[in-house]
């Protein structure tokens, strides 16, 4: 039965395409005497079974090699198309990942969308997006990953866009797609590119080509640029990263989804092809820079926000941008571990302060206070998430980071002070938002705040229990490190910044003699901050700009030469016709005088040049 289960892995996906369709009759209201609730049931029972079936199936693979299944897709004209599969415990497990935070996560929206008029719709695209990142997942060709990640481009324009009454929302889909789009382009031409050089988009093939591969520095760096350009706009890396703060527009249910797993696909694909990628010390290069750099300025962006929302999104830029850090430094196996350990403790954070937007109204964290007394679940929740976040032992990232950090510490000290420096910032960043909400005296906005209904208190607590035992796992799996090699002075040193973190955090926001909120002495830093650098506004001057003078001109050059030249050739066709009908008089000889007339001008136009040359030999 396990063995069925394994090779039938590839159901986990059509599961929730199941679910999809089993929507369509609540989802243009063609059921209307029960409205649109049961399609969120279909769809959480069809997620079940997709979670129930990877349980199994994990089970079955564990501790056995890898395996790939060769499903057939295409073949026409002499082209072959397979779709590859890898059967393994890591992918296994990644797709028990989605459907288990899936499932909470529509648990969550049972509560949270209770009265949305979009139900149906909205549960369909959560189907959608788990079909999509477990495809991913299991999919080990670099082609199909490619349409898999337009496909979840696709999910987020619409999840985003769910309430596209309101004008933020539409802006926030339509930059969130965009700005995808600009990374998803390069990446096309990255992976056609690959396919004449490497001969294959497998990627267990790409990774023994690249053992052995003969490229020049040119073409490798071209290449590997192209690949990472996708994966930066998936998981919100500088420059284009603005499209998650935007997307915080849509509905908290999905955000449980995108901040924790759908951001992650594009660190998925960058660990699969680090192989290729270390091909060019320059790509290698570039990641780390692009890592560095965002997971820095992201932390302090955060600081600066007021609304909860994007306070969180900007920590999750963070935390991708450690990732590629590690992808760039070759320790693919800690890129995949941080991934699951931030994924757990991001899921938490989102659900514990969703709650909390859910009865409170405002996302202003300025008008929160006092909340500790009045929802205590919550709190505990966003501080296990929190701490799950940092590198708090025993909890899962400290294990995560402390390997990330041992490598760096060895051979690449300064990123080891870069990861001691986001690390100390973002957990000033999750205590200063932890400040604002629940400690300090209620205000108007949660004078009322009880702690919210089951649906959204079940699976918060469920995912706090999996947040807390994670160790526990983790060291039934092996991943963590013997205490006889543990390196004291970086698990010392990380332990240290957290704290120092924190205890700033407390000092400042915990404190009720000190006024909220916390303004700085000189106030054009402060603004550098809150408004992200000025990223907007410098792209709105220079990009944009550019984009929509091309564009003007373009428009212009259309209208007036392309069409003034096809307006012209018919405007002298409607005169030469409206002026020759009036010739028209039916006597022969006025026709012929026509062609009289006609001959003697071909005539002139004919023998000019002999003429011409003729009046200069009589002048002369």
């Amino acid at each position: 039965m396990s063995e069925l289960l394994l090779h039938s892995v590839w159901l986990i996906p059509c599961y929730a395409l199941i679910g999809v369709l089993l929507t369509i009759p609540w989802s243009p209201a063609i059921i209307r005497r029960t409205g649109p609730r049961p399609a969120g049931y279909v769809n959480l029972l069809m997620t079940l079974t997709a979670f129930i079936h990877g349980l199994f199936a994990l089970s079955a693979c564990w501790g056995k090699p890898a395996e790939e299944l060769v499903i057939p897709w295409l073949k026409v004209a002499g082209l072959e198309f397979s779709i590859p599969l890898e059967i393994s415990a890591i992918t296994v497990g990644a797709t028990v990942l989605v459907t288990g935070l899936n499932l909470l996560g529509q648990t969550f929206a049972i509560g949270y969308m209770e009265m949305d008029w979009g139900w149906a719709r909205f549960y369909s695209l959560l189907a959608l997006f788990e079909a999509g990142m477990c495809s991913l997942a299991l999919c080990n060709s670099l082609f199909f990953s490619y349409m898999i990640l337009e496909i979840l481009t696709l999910g987020t324009y619409l999840l985003v866009g769910l309430w596209f009454s309101q004008p933020l929302v539409v802006t926030g889909a339509r930059d969130a797609f965009l700005t995808k789009r600009v990374g998803d382009l390069l990446l096309l031409m990255g992976v056609l590119a690959l396919l004449p050089i490497a001969g294959t988009w497998n990627f267990s093939e790409l990774a023994e080509w690249a053992k052995t591969a003969q490229i020049s520095p040119t073409t490798a760096a071209l290449l590997g640029l192209a690949l990472i350009a996708g994966p930066m706009g998936k998981c919100a890396q500088f420059p284009l990263h603005l499209w998650l703060d935007e997307a915080m527009e849509g509905p908290v249910p999905s955000t449980i989804l995108r901040n924790s797993v759908v951001v992650a696909t594009g660190a998925w694909v960058l660990v699969k092809l680090q192989p290729v990628l270390a091909l060019s010390p320059l790509v290698t290069t570039a990641m780390v820079f692009i890592g560095a750099v965002t997971a820095i300025g992201a932390s302090l962006i955060a600081i600066a926000q007021i609304d909860i929302k994007r306070s969180i999104s900007y920590s999750v830029s963070t935390y991708m941008g450690l990732i590629f850090i590690a992808v760039g430094t070759q320790q693919a196996q800690t890129a995949l571990m941080l991934m699951l350990t931030y994924a757990l403790a991001m899921a938490l954070l989102v659900m514990s302060t969703g709650g909390i937007v859910w009865n409170n109204i405002t996302q202003d964290l300025t008008q929160y206070g006092g909340l500790w007394s009045r929802r205590p679940i919550s709190a505990l929740s966003y501080i296990v998430g929190a701490f799950g976040l940092l590198a708090v032992p025993p909890l899962g990232s400290f294990w995560a980071l402390l390997q990330l950090a041992d490598h760096l510490f060895t051979n690449e000290p300064w990123l080891f002070g870069v990861l001691l420096t986001v690390n100390g910032l973002t957990a000033f960043s999750l205590t200063r938002e932890f400040g604002l909400i629940f400690s300090g005296k209620p205000k108007q906005m949660t004078e009322r705040s009880p702690e919210a209904f089951w649906p959204l208190t079940l699976p918060t607590v469920i995912l706090m229990g999996f947040t807390l035992h994670l160790p526990l796992l983790l060291l039934q799996w092996q991943l963590l490190p013997n205490w006889s090699s543990l390196n004291i002075a970086t698990a010392f040193l990380l332990i240290l910044s957290s704290a120092i973190g924190c205890g700033v955090g407390s000092i400042i926001y915990l404190n009720n003699n000190w006024p909220k909120p916390v303004e700085l002495a000189w106030k054009p830093l402060q603004d550098l901050l809150a408004y992200d650098f000025y990223t907007p506004k410098l792209y709105r001057i220079s990009i944009v700009f550019v984009v929509g003078l091309v564009s003007a001109i373009v428009s212009a050059i259309d209208r007036y030469l392309v069409d003034g030249l096809v307006n012209l050739v018919g405007l002298a066709t409607v005169f030469s016709g409206q002026s020759l009908k009036y010739n028209v008089s039916g006597q022969g000889q006025f026709y012929a005088l026509t062609i009289l007339f006609g001959l003697i001008l071909l005539g002139i136009l004919v023998s000019w040049p002999f003429l011409s040359h003729l009046s200069l030999i009589v002048t002369g």
